[in-house]
C-alpha cells in the first residue's frame, strides 16, 4: 500500500523486450536503499516487484497486461518516472490510500500556469467518472492529488511548485498519457451498496 507521496524522480535506464513482457532497469538511489528481492516499488503509480538491484538502480519485470493497461508501455531509456516505496505500518499517511493498481489511462489536455501554481486538465475514461468527485482524491502517475473540478469526461488538478519540480507532472504536456487510480474506498462503497440494493429490488418484484 502506498500514499501517493512521491519520494524520488527516477529514470528509466534500459528496457528489454521479453516478448510477452518487458524488463525495466530504473535508477533511483533513494527507493533502492535497503531494497530486497521481492519488494514493491511504485513506478508512475504502478506497483512493480524488485527482481534485482544495486546501490542506485533496480530491475522489474512488467507483464503485457500492465504494459497495455497503463502508460508504462510508452516508457523508454531516458524517461523520467515517479518512484515511491510502500508506506510502513505506523507511518504517516501523507496522501491517501493508494494500491498501485492502475484503473485507466488519461491524457493531459491543457495546462494553465499562474504565478505560484498550475491548473492541469486531464481526460477521464467514461467508466471512471462516477468515482471522481470535487475535492476528492485521485492518483495521477502515482501522485496523490485533490480534484478541483470533476466532469463526465475530464477533471482538473492544481499543482504546487513542489509537485511541479519533484514529479513527472511538471513536465507532462498536452497529449501525454498519465496513469489514473481512483479512490479505492469509492469502489468498495459502490460494491457494498450494490449488494444491499439487489435483495430489496428482488423482494419488491416478488410482492
Amino acid at each position: 500500500m502506498f500514499t501517493g507521496i512521491v519520494e524520488e524522480l527516477g529514470e528509466v535506464t534500459a528496457v528489454e523486450d521479453l516478448g510477452d513482457a518487458a524488463r525495466f532497469r530504473l535508477r533511483g538511489p533513494v527507493v533502492t536503499e535497503g531494497a530486497r528481492h521481492g519488494d514493491s516499488i511504485a513506478v508512475n503509480g504502478v506497483c512493480l516487484t524488485v527482481v534485482d538491484h544495486d546501490s542506485d538502480s533496480f530491475t522489474a519485470d512488467v507483464m503485457a497486461e500492465t504494459l497495455t493497461r497503463s502508460s508504462l508501455g510508452a516508457l523508454a531509456p531516458g524517461s523520467r518516472v515517479n518512484l515511491e516505496r510502500p508506506t510502513a505500518v505506523g507511518g504517516r499517511l501523507g496522501g491517501h490510500l493508494v494500491q498501485g493498481h492502475v484503473d485507466g489511462v488519461g491524457t493531459v489536455t491543457a495546462r494553465e500556469p499562474s504565478e505560484h501554481w498550475e491548473l492541469v486538465t486531464v481526460s477521464l475514461p467514461a467508466h471512471l467518472a462516477r468515482y471522481v468527485v470535487e475535492k476528492g482524491s485521485i492518483t495521477v502517475d502515482g501522485v496523490s492529488l485533490t480534484v478541483v473540478e470533476a466532469g463526465e469526461e475530464h477533471f482538473t488538478i492544481s499543482l504546487i511548485p513542489t509537485t511541479l519540480a519533484l514529479t513527472t507532472l511538471g513536465h507532462k504536456q498536452p497529449g501525454d498519457p498519465v496513469n489514473l487510480e481512483v479512490d479505492v474506498i469509492a469502489k468498495y462503497v459502490e460494491r457494498m451498496l450494490g449488494h444491499r440494493v439487489a435483495p430489496a429490488t428482488a423482494g419488491e418484484e416478488s410482492r
